[in-house]
């Protein structure tokens, strides 16, 4: 039983994710985000929120308090997890801005907690860091689409077993790391600007906490070289091919000589360009008049092990289960793959179900003719949902 009480605010950015189907590379332009509503883009902080605070509640109960803000940016999904708030701040407008975020962090802060939660992307992480800076310990629960900051849980899930870590006073580390951010509009354009915006104290415990995202740049181009043309010998007819994030798989582009969208979902058949920069919604209606095999090639996330969920939230569910698990190819240096120290690659789809059945060991493609089976899949968090 705990004999601990853990005092845990949270903050929750309504807005935070919805860009990520979308193809909009972020959240943060309200504008293009309620455009992308009014084209019938969804919400997806509410799945995120719940699943970490039902895990919360399963695991600690009334061994946490929470203090949060009104409304959709905390009290209603505290309240249906069975949680009895304390509402520290209210937002003028149930339409929220980046200041309510950094106002209901301030307010949770100056109320007293021992830990502060907050759900949203890179772009909240901003927020809260300029309210809080390195006074109190944060922890992310992951809902937006830009994630590169090392102050993330891997799930929502695992974000509710840190807690109950602490609560059970177990050696829960706080470090320091970094808080940073992508300027959407220049990624829109193929550009990556990471910029560093400060710290703040983070609980690590377990693999329950991605690290910052590396770069990358240790890539020898010769072992992109190899992938692609491994890539392109296996490459078949009438397939439709969902080219995915990051520099792996624009190393194919390149030797196809086809125009590459670096953070998007390009569609790629019989070797011609088909449609670049694809959000879900294009991307199901595609998949809808598309009656032959469909082939997603991923790349993993250097530093985090992140396959699904990081950079291409336009592969819904839906999308994954129409593609199925035998028809992705996963791409990788060794090199990637050996900076997880045996950490399994992160299955994060929105969909526990999804997540679950797909877990288990998976090819990566490292080189030419060159592969290996490394596990994919549950967070340790994940794992405790296995019945």
């Amino acid at each position: 039983m705990n004999t601990n009480h853990l005092r845990l605010g949270l903050v929750v950015n309504p807005w935070a994710g919805i860009g990520g189907p979308a193809g909009l590379k972020g959240s943060d332009d309200r504008q293009l985000v309620v455009q992308a509503m009014v084209e019938g883009a969804a919400e997806r902080v509410s799945s995120r929120v719940e699943r970490c605070l039902e895990r919360l509640q399963s695991l600690c109960g009334e061994s946490v308090s929470l203090l949060t803000a009104a409304n959709n940016m905390g009290e209603s999904y505290v309240r249906r997890a069975g949680f009895t708030p304390s509402v520290v701040y209210s937002p003028e407008s149930e339409s929220t801005h980046a200041q309510d975020s950094v106002n209901a962090a301030t307010a949770i802060m100056a109320a007293g907690v021992d830990l502060l939660l907050f759900v949203g992307g890179d772009g909240t992480a901003r927020d809260i860091c300029s309210a809080v800076g390195e006074h109190l310990p944060v922890l992310g629960i992951p809902s937006g689409v830009k994630m590169h900051s090392g102050v993330f849980a891997v799930s929502p899930e695992a974000a509710a077993e840190v807690v109950n870590a602490a609560v059970e006073g177990q050696l829960v580390d706080i470090r320091l790391q970094e808080v940073r951010d992508i300027d959407e509009a220049a990624l829109r354009q193929g550009q990556v600007n990471s910029r560093y915006f400060g710290e703040m104290r983070v609980p690590e415990f377990g693999h329950f906490v991605q690290g910052t995202k590396n770069a990358g740049r240790e890539v020898e181009e010769l072992v992109l070289d190899d992938i692609a043309a491994d890539l392109r010998e296996r490459m078949d007819e009438g397939v439709l091919y969902l080219v995915g994030a990051g520099t792996t798989p624009k190393a194919l582009m390149d030797d196809l000589g086809l125009d590459n969208t670096l953070l998007g979902i390009d569609l790629v058949k019989d070797e011609r360009l088909l449609a670049q920069d694809q959000s879900a919604r294009q991307l199901e209606q595609i998949l809808e008049r598309h009656d032959g095999q469909v082939v997603a090639i991923l790349s993993v996330t250097g530093g985090q092990g992140s396959l699904i969920g990081r950079g291409n939230q336009q592969l819904s569910p839906a999308i994954l289960r129409r593609i199925g698990r035998d028809n992705l190819w996963v791409l990788a240096t060794k090199s990637k793959i050996k900076t997880l120290d045996g950490r399994s690659l992160l299955m994060d789809s929105n969909d526990p179900e999804l997540d679950q059945l797909w877990s288990g060991y998976i090819e990566v493609t490292t080189g030419y003719h060159d592969r290996i089976l490394y596990p994919l899949g549950l967070t340790d968090a994940q794992q405790g949902d296995v019945s």
